[in-house]
Order: C-alpha cells, then sequence, then structure tokens
C-alpha cells in the first residue's frame, strides 16, 4: 500500500470530530503524493526546511504557521527578501508542508500536552487534564528547584519566573503554549487551589502582574514561563515517535530547532 500524504493526514486526525474553522491545512502539497519521509518539527522554519531536504522527507509536519502568522495572513510580505527567499526554497525542495495545530491539541489528553508531560517524566503526577490545562501533584519543592528541574529536562537554558524562589509547591498547573494569558490562567490559582503555573507564553502584563500583586498581599503563588517553544517542541517530537509505531516503513524524524533568543 501507497503511504501518500493524504493517508498521513487521515490517520493523524482520526477520530476528532472535523472543525469548522481551522489553521490546519497542507500547502503547498498534494494529497496523493507518496511519502520518502517525514520531518515533525515545531515551526516550518527555513533550517527545519534545510533539514528535511537533506534527511531525504518531502513531508514536514509542523505545529506553528510557515509565514509568521498564526491565520497565514502574508500581507505585506510579497516584496519582503526573507519572505521570497524562504518561499523559494520550498518551491525549489518540493516537500509537503502540513500544519497540525488544532487537532493536536484536540488529542486526548492534548498531544502536545501529553509531549511535554513525558518529558518531564511527570505524567505519574497527574490528577486532570482538563481541555487547556494539566493539574498535577508533584513531590513538594521550591520554585527554585522547579526551574533547574525544568531546564535540564528539556535542555534548555533559562526559563522566567515571577515570585519567590523560595516558595514551596506541589500543585501546579501547566499551559502549553499561548495560554498564559490572565483570562486562561489567573482563575487556575484560586479554582484549583494551584501554588505554581507553568506556562508557555502570555501577555507580560496579566498573569505576571497578578503574581506580583499576590506575593506582595502575602500569598505563596508562583509563575515560570518556558517560552511558547520550549513548551511545545516536546509534543512534536511526541507525535514523531507515534508516527513511527503507526509507520514503521518510513523513516520519521523530529527537528529540533535552536533556540529563538540568546540572554545577553
Amino acid at each position: 500500500m501507497i503511504l501518500t500524504f493524504g493517508r498521513i493526514i487521515e490517520q493523524l486526525t482520526a477520530g476528532i470530530h472535523t472543525l469548522d474553522r481551522t489553521v490546519d491545512k497542507l500547502e503547498p502539497g498534494c494529497m496523493e503524493t507518496e511519502v520518502q519521509g517525514i520531518v515533525t518539527a515545531f515551526s516550518a522554519s527555513q533550517y527545519v526546511i534545510e533539514q528535511a531536504v537533506a534527511l531525504g522527507a518531502n513531508l514536514i509536519v509542523t505545529h506553528e504557521g510557515v509565514f509568521f502568522s498564526h491565520q497565514d495572513n502574508r500581507e505585506g510580505l510579497e516584496n519582503d527578501p526573507v519572505y521570497k527567499q524562504k518561499a523559494e526554497l520550498i518551491a525549489s525542495s518540493r516537500v509537503g508542508i502540513y500544519r497540525f495545530h488544532d487537532y493536536l491539541h484536540r488529542y486526548t489528553p492534548d498531544g502536545v500536552m501529553k509531549g511535554l508531560l513525558r518529558e518531564l517524566e511527570w505524567e505519574k503526577y497527574v490528577t486532570q487534564h482538563q481541555p487547556h490545562v494539566s493539574i498535577l501533584t508533584i513531590p513538594t519543592m521550591e520554585v527554585r528547584e522547579v526551574a533547574e528541574y525544568l531546564k535540564r529536562q528539556l535542555q534548555i537554558s533559562y526559563v522566567r519566573v515571577a515570585g519567590k524562589l523560595s516558595t514551596s509547591c506541589c500543585r501546579v498547573g501547566i499551559l502549553v503554549g499561548y495560554r498564559g494569558s490572565g483570562a486562561t490562567a489567573i482563575p487556575l490559582l484560586e479554582q484549583e487551589s494551584l501554588d505554581l503555573i507553568i506556562a508557555g507564553e502570555g501577555p507580560e502584563w496579566e498573569t505576571p502582574e497578578y503574581i506580583r500583586d499576590a506575593v506582595h498581599q502575602g500569598r505563596n503563588k508562583a509563575l515560570i514561563m518556558l517560552g511558547h517553544a520550549e513548551s511545545e517542541a516536546p509534543g512534536m517530537n511526541y507525535l514523531a515517535d507515534l508516527l513511527s509505531l503507526q509507520f514503521p516503513e518510513l523513516p520519521i524524524h523530529f527537528v529540533k530547532d535552536e533556540p529563538v533568543y540568546q540572554i545577553v
């Protein structure tokens, strides 16, 4: 049986209710194209595309958009040199790129969350999976210790912390990606009796400012921001392993990009 782009996408979305509105799509590429190899990645960056070509993969499954916009808005980029060079690379390499965002977040549990928890070796501490957050009860430790543990497990050089590093915590809420906004994160602190929220990213004037005031009032609350990619890349690594089990005849690779930020 020939494995096509369409067959892979069908498998990826199997069992998920069809979404009326979604950013997930195959572009460029043709559903009938035979798959030679697959690369999964957080983002289809220029580096990831080059690595896919070098590995002989002709299908990239990316979580985030190709051209710097969640809704794939390319207005104003037509004459931009970075956009043009990247578009030319994609065209010349003839890779297909499948944006796999909304459906992966609708896995049960959330596929991105599952990958992060697996990499942290914290699956055993989960007490509840909710659609946008997982609630954990971890062994009691200081926020400082949690931050160091996250850095080791995720192999990242830094995290950002709001609150006192000496705060003891065991009730933790984890929110991947752009779910660290005040509207999403702040209510969880009281509703779930959380000591600590670990999030990908969110507006700096919302949840971090709430934590600032909470600490000033003498409340032991803390926030750790991992970074958007740092919280979601493990999910795409998990996806590569999942696809390898489903399609053992295909070469499948997870490509991890370098961190986008440097601390200076």
